[in-house]
């Protein structure tokens, strides 16, 4: 299948999906997270997929945030049905794959991109990766189960601090939160996913889906993630991320007011 803002291989049986916006840092859009879903049904779908990779293309990023422009019109019922709408396409159907899917992480992953690496079953991350979740700089929150996903992985009081400060914080530092499993030279990303890919694919195909399942499960329910996309969606009808969009769109420091 051909895509606008993808590009898509598969060797030995495993399916790279490349994040195709290298001019935008591979910013998510509403086209990036259509064609994702479909890229992902193909996973779920194509018998010939035991596995896949989700990276980003170039050198600088793997996905550098949400495309703020699309924000900007944006009410509290607006903005609620985008985090929906995203985590039922892609997010969720990440975690809830039977299939192993791993993140690639090459240069920036902030705000939905730190999410998509979060959504994938592991991360293995290049040296020079950068984390982070910074919407509170929009006056916004995380919208793609950031909330949930990154306390099940760092514990709550880091958690707390990383999305309150909208720290962006290295490879090295995120391997220590025990967020990513291990750190690897750039150009050795994708061999070395590709290498752990290959040992999973010895094992029982049905036994890595329950594994999958069970562990997804584990003290794990949809609560958080209506209650995270409720609050996302109220944010956008503050001043604040009125304010954020525009600030970012033109290149400026935002003035917030806690409006």
């Amino acid at each position: 299948m051909s895509y606008q803002t993808l590009l898509t291989s598969l060797e030995n049986n495993i399916y790279t999906i490349t994040i195709n916006r290298p001019e935008k840092l591979n910013a998510l859009n509403k086209t990036v997270i259509e064609e994702l879903s479909e890229a992902i049904d193909e996973v779920y779908n194509n018998p010939e997929i035991k596995s896949a990779i989700i990276t980003g293309a170039g050198e600088k990023s793997f996905v550098a945030g949400a495309d703020i422009s699309e924000f900007l019109q944006l009410d509290a019922t607006s903005g609620e049905a985008l985090a929906r709408k995203g985590n039922i396409k892609v997010f969720d159907k990440i975690e809830n794959s039977s299939k192993p899917i791993v993140a690639a992480v090459n240069g920036f992953a902030l705000g939905g991109g730190c999410e998509l690496a979060l959504a994938c079953h592991f991360i293995i991350a290049s040296e020079n990766a950068k984390f982070g979740q910074p919407e509170v700089n929009l006056g916004l929150i995380p919208g793609y189960g950031g909330t949930q996903r990154l306390t099940q992985l760092v514990g709550k009081n880091r958690a707390m601090q990383l999305i309150m400060t909208g720290e962006i914080f290295s490879a090295v530092d995120a391997i220590q939160f025990g967020m990513v499993n291990k750190v690897v030279a750039q150009n050795e990303l994708l061999n070395e996913v590709k290498k752990i890919l290959n040992v999973i694919h010895t094992k029982a195909p049905l036994a890595i889906s329950k594994v999958i399942e069970a562990i997804n499960n584990f003290d794990h329910t949809q609560q958080g993630y209506d209650f995270e996309i409720q609050k996302f969606g109220e944010c956008f009808s503050t001043e604040d991320a009125k304010e954020g969009a525009a600030a970012f769109i033109e290149k400026r420091k935002a003035n917030f007011k806690g409006k």
